[in-house]
């Protein structure tokens, strides 16, 4: 049965000039500034020359404080859309709206960005971790999520793995996947990581290709496809099933090529070997039709020309001296005969 995922269409967000909300909050601060300060002069008055009312002074603290609380709601709303990226906002547990469109904005302050992938620990940086095991160093690269969606072309460098081809041979087959995000809101809500999801999609297809078709066939004139000798008609079948199983994730494929294709270690031996000899089979066939030509060749010319009348007996001795010259693997060593034939 085929499983459809849920998918969240995509609307743009609600969004106001960052340069004029900046002026906005730059004003605010000032003011807010400005009214704590004349609060502590006005606190500071009537305690020590009681010419001031205190419920003046009081009463502008209280208001800076709430307005240091508020300024800092405020700020929280700027956020710079570089080109090729994307920010997918929620408010209040909605979808809020998507901005594509590189520039400064200003946005409701209570909405959150949503990031592509969530870590355990919550954590919104790169980070990079060297564990030490034994005498051994080994370096753990920690991808952590960002609030910012890439919309920018990437690559997927695909590990190596053991698939088996229609005869069941073990192969080890590789590809190279270019790839980029086109719907950021659905790669944001519609799977919990579009680059694992992308992934698993990408083996998943790779084991059903590969097992639709042999790696090689003996057979010299076949014209039946194979992973070695159909690479590029393969990739593409790989490139438009995976586009099929990763479009409700709002992921585009761009293109998918084959980077590595082998026998496997325990059979690679066997099938060299069999490659071998079918190529040497191949070029005996090769030279022996080319020799039994040059006899016939040779046998019509003299007969034609009248050099030299052989009967059968000796047409059929020279047939063989000229096959184990022309057939042989080492070069011949010629007799020279200074008797008679006969």
């Amino acid at each position: 049965m085929e499983h459809k995922i849920s998918v969240v269409e995509e609307k743009k967000a609600k969004t106001k000039p960052g340069g004029l909300y900046l002026l906005l909050d730059l004003l605010g601060w000032a003011v807010d500034i400005a009214a704590f300060v004349f609060g502590i002069i006005f606190m500071v008055k009537s305690v020590d020359f009681g010419t001031m009312p205190i419920g003046i002074g009081v009463t502008l603290l209280v208001v800076s404080i709430l307005g240091f609380i508020g300024m800092i709601i405020f700020t929280c709303g700027f956020h710079i859309i570089q080109p090729n990226q994307a920010m997918v906002f929620t408010l209040f547990g909605k979808y809020y709206g998507t901005v594509k469109e590189p520039g400064f904005y200003y946005v409701n302050p209570f909405c959150s960005a949503v990031s592509p992938a969530k870590t355990a620990a919550g954590a919104t940086q790169a980070a990079s971790l060297n564990v030490a095991n034994g005498t051994q160093s080994t370096n753990v690269a920690v991808s952590l999520p960002s609030s910012k969606i890439s919309l920018r072309t990437r690559t997927l460098n695909n590990e190596r793995q053991k698939v088996n081809d229609v005869l069941g041979n073990p192969i080890i087959i590789g590809v190279n996947v270019i790839w980029k995000v086109a719907d950021p809101t659905a790669a944001v809500f519609n799977v919990e990581n579009f680059g694992q999801f992308l992934s698993t999609q990408c083996d998943s297809v790779i084991r059903n290709i590969a097992r639709l078709y042999p790696y090689d066939t003996m057979e010299e004139d076949s014209e039946e496809k194979t992973l070695r000798g159909s690479s590029n008609e393969i990739a593409e079948q790989m490139e438009t099933e995976l586009q099929a199983r990763v479009a409700d994730a709002g992921l585009e494929i761009i293109d998918v090529r084959i980077t590595h294709l082998a026998y496997s270690e325990e059979i690679a031996a066997a099938m060299l070997q069999r490659q071998q000899a079918v190529a040497i089979i191949a070029a005996r066939q090769k030279i022996v039709e080319g020799a039994v030509s040059m006899v016939k060749m040779a046998i019509d010319q003299l007969g034609e020309e009248e050099i030299v009348v052989l009967d059968e007996e000796r047409k059929a001795a020279m047939v063989s001296n000229l096959l184990v010259v022309l057939c042989g693997n080492k070069d011949a060593q010629p007799i020279v005969n200074s008797g008679s034939i006969y």
